[in-house]
């Protein structure tokens, strides 16, 4: 089939390489053109694994192409996949869809004959239905350009396993055209066994943004718990594994920790909650702001943690974070707590010193004033103490002994619970983690006092957080 994907992120160009890579003619579209002339040269514009593999072989068989033109895109097209970005909207808790409707506005007029449209990008309910209004009102006398939902459930890290082999397929159409032409792009994945949902656009539009809520919820609840476990005195990770193995809970997600971040969780669940406010049932999902003010919290008692932990003040504080991205196996630092918890220890004067294996160029253009290390060794050199804030598989591996060596303190508290903290504490290292018992002779992390309440201000003064985010949440927030 010949498909265009309009938006070449990390959702539109894994999408348009696997697609193309499973037999459909793909014609990718960006307005960043040095980004399409990445993509033409073979070179991902992002880390992904497994992506630079299937960009190869897609462009390789002659059926991947990109352009940075819209109209060439209608031309292209029997299905127009839009996967722009839906951001936070500046100064208000819901999402920014300017991109969508250019997307829509650039390529309706120019269609020359009738076709699919399928959005994947998260959006309100309701989007869909506004969409096919806007395109009907645009598109040339004669044209029938359908809008049908096909929502991403992509994980970075695993975007093309999540392409290529996704849990299910969720197709929010309006006839049953529609849902055969989806069914026909989808045609090997459905073959293969994968679940295929058939629905309602607004149920298709609510499928994705509560997953990520329940997600979100999940963590959260978990990371409420390790503030119960601190001032208690027990171990949050044992709890965890006892609560796992119901299987009415499950024990994936249900790690304690600094807490979700990215492009999309903190956001969606915001978007969220505007939009249930616009529909006059708020109440329904008020508790997403406990969800992400328990979030946000986490990162106010690492940064009151780490604190403590080297005497009650920070300045001039040799501090490593190990960790720049929001998750590992990516690159990116979109509202990342690990990223959020260096610039408060920043602001607090401490000294600050961030490795990450993929993310330090993106952390570097994020926040210049952070001093970026591509070496291990190198990073911790001199450190007082290391906060371990994102999960990559090299820190687990790393040798803790060597690490004692450079460092000034062999102090660490690991901000994802991921470590082998054995392993360290035989190495010498003293280590703390939310929710964990403490190493003898500290305090629990319930005990911070007067150093939580006095960093919760300034974390919540960072750049990117909205007023309007604020005064929506419970007083007190963190």
């Amino acid at each position: 089939m010949q498909l265009t994907v309009i938006g070449t992120g990390y959702l539109g160009a894994v999408h348009a390489a696997c697609m193309a890579d499973i037999g459909h003619d793909v014609l990718g579209v960006d307005v960043d053109s040095e980004k399409i002339t990445a993509l033409v040269e073979g070179r991902p514009p992002f880390y992904e694994p497994g992506f630079d593999d299937v960009l190869t072989r897609a462009l390789a068989s002659g059926r991947l192409r990109f352009s940075t033109g819209l109209r060439e895109a209608a031309a292209h097209g029997e299905v127009h996949f839009i996967c722009v970005g839906t951001p936070q909207k500046a100064g208000s808790l819901a999402a920014d869809l300017r991109y969508v409707d250019a997307v829509v506005d650039g390529l309706a007029p120019h269609l020359p004959a009738s076709c699919l449209v399928v959005g994947k990008s998260t959006v309100p309910v309701g989007t869909t239905a506004r969409l096919a209004s806007r395109i009907a009102d645009l598109v040339p006398e004669g044209v029938r350009a359908e809008v049908a939902w096909n929502p991403e459930f992509l994980r970075e890290g695993f975007a093309v396993e999540d392409t290529l082999r996704p849990d299910r397929l969720v197709a929010g159409t309006t006839s049953r055209e529609a849902d055969e032409t989806l069914r026909r792009v989808y045609a090997p994945m459905l073959e293969a066994g994968v679940p295929y949902i058939c629905t309602d656009p607004s149920t298709a539009e609510l499928v994705k943004v509560a997953a990520n809520s329940f997600l979100a919820t999940k963590i959260s609840f978990i990371n409420a718990m390790a503030e119960i476990c601190d001032a208690a005195g027990a171990d949050v990770a044992t709890l965890a594994d006892a609560l796992g193995h119901d299987t009415r809970i499950g024990r994936r997600f249900l790690n304690a920790g600094l807490g979700f971040g990215g492009g999309c969780l903190p956001k969606d669940i915001r978007a969220f909650t505007a939009r249930a406010e616009e529909l006059g049932v708020g109440p329904a999902v008020a508790f997403l702001h406990q969800v992400d003010e328990i979030n946000e919290r986490q990162r106010a008692r690492t940064v009151a943690l780490a604190r403590q932990m080297v005497g009650g003040d920070l300045t001039g504080r040799r501090v490593t974070i190990l960790g720049a991205t929001f998750k590992p196996d990516s690159d990116d630092v979109r509202d990342s707590p690990a990223l959020a918890v260096a610039m408060s220890l920043h602001r607090q004067g401490a000294d600050v010193r961030v490795h990450d294996p993929e993310g330090t160029a993106n952390a570097r253009l994020a926040h210049p004033e952070l001093r970026c290390s591509p070496d291990l060794l190198t990073a911790c050199q001199g450190a007082e103490i290391v906060l371990h804030l994102t999960e990559w598989g090299q820190y687990r591996q790393a040798d803790p002994v060597k690490l004692a060596r450079v460092v000034r303190r062999p102090v660490l508290i690991d901000g994802r619970n991921a470590l082998p903290h054995d392993t360290w504490r035989a190495a010498g290292w003293t280590v703390k983690a939310l929710g964990r018992p403490a190493s003898p002779g500290l305090p629990s992390a319930g005990r911070v006092g007067e150093p939580l309440r006095a960093v919760i201000a300034p974390m919540t003064a960072e750049p990117g957080r909205t007023a309007a985010m604020a005064a929506a949440l419970p007083a007190g927030r963190g």
